[in-house]
Formats: C-alpha cells, sequence, structure tokens
C-alpha cells in the first residue's frame, strides 16, 4: 500500500489507484474542479504540442475508491527535441477537495515509476510561479529548478 513520507494536512486518502483515461472515465475526470484561480495555471493544448504529441501522451485518472480525485497527461518520448519535455509531466490537477492529502505525491510518484520502467533517468515538469501555481508542490515531491524556459516559466528535473 502507498504512503505519504511527508505530514498531512488533512484526512489521508488510502485506496488510491490509477486508471487510463477513457471513455468510461472521461466525464468523471472532466467534472473534478480545482482550488479557485488554480485554472490559469493549466497550459493549453496548444502550447504542449509545439514540444509533444499530445494525442499519444499517457493520460491517467487517479481514483480514491470510486472518486476522481486527481488527473495527469505525461509524455515519454526519446526523440523529442526539448529535453524537458522526453519524460514529461505535461499536465496534472487534483481536485480541489482532495488537495493536501496525498493525491499529487502519489501521482508524481506513478509517474515516475513509469518513466524509470522505460528507462528515463529522471522527470521533468513545466510551471508558471505564482503563489497559487505548483512550483512549491514540485519542489516539495523532489524537482530542483534547473532553469527556465521561453515563456519564463520554471524548468524542474527530480532525479530517479
Amino acid at each position: 500500500m502507498w504512503q505519504r513520507r511527508e505530514r498531512w494536512y488533512g484526512v489521508p486518502m488510502t485506496n488510491l489507484r490509477l486508471e487510463e483515461l477513457s471513455a468510461a472515465n472521461v466525464v468523471a475526470a472532466n467534472g473534478m474542479t480545482l482550488k479557485r484561480g488554480q485554472e490559469a495555471f493549466l497550459a493549453a493544448n496548444a502550447k504542449l504540442e509545439e514540444f509533444v504529441n499530445t494525442q499519444s501522451a499517457w493520460q491517467r485518472v487517479i481514483f480514491d475508491g470510486d472518486e476522481p480525485v486527481a488527473y495527469v497527461m505525461a509524455n515519454f518520448d526519446p526523440e523529442v527535441d526539448r529535453e524537458e519535455y522526453r519524460s514529461s509531466i505535461l499536465r496534472m490537477y487534483v481536485a480541489g477537495e482532495a488537495q493536501r492529502r496525498g493525491v499529487g505525491t502519489f501521482t508524481v510518484d506513478k509517474v515516475a515509476e513509469e518513466a524509470k520502467r522505460l528507462g528515463f533517468d529522471s522527470v521533468y515538469a513545466v510551471w508558471e510561479e505564482d503563489d497559487l501555481g505548483p512550483g512549491n508542490f514540485f519542489q516539495a515531491v523532489g524537482f530542483e529548478v534547473i532553469g527556465e524556459n521561453e515563456y519564463g516559466e520554471s524548468i524542474g528535473r527530480k532525479s530517479l
């Protein structure tokens, strides 16, 4: 059973599991809501498609029991031109009521496991810095800021 290594801010979710995004769960995944103001930090698909083929992305919905609590889109492609998009979390969000309960850490751990299984030695994430943005979270789960991209966004790397 998965266990969070850091202190809890809320009641932990203990029945977490991943499912591949499918017609059966896409409506539930789209129904999740973020905390107010966090929507501004979701990258547009058009922006992501500059660097990767989002049609072949690794997309998963995270459930706590039968309740969808998070979504992640990752990319694992050693042929991508930009290093920070070869093994990368492209998009990730946790439902507002599930935040600070271990869901994000669980999700990053599962992406890291898949990256390692595929032979990558690190995972990247790109984010916009802001008080409501994901930067503090990514750094808390082991991403080190290694630079900025042309949009002024932080590039973080987590060694596996």
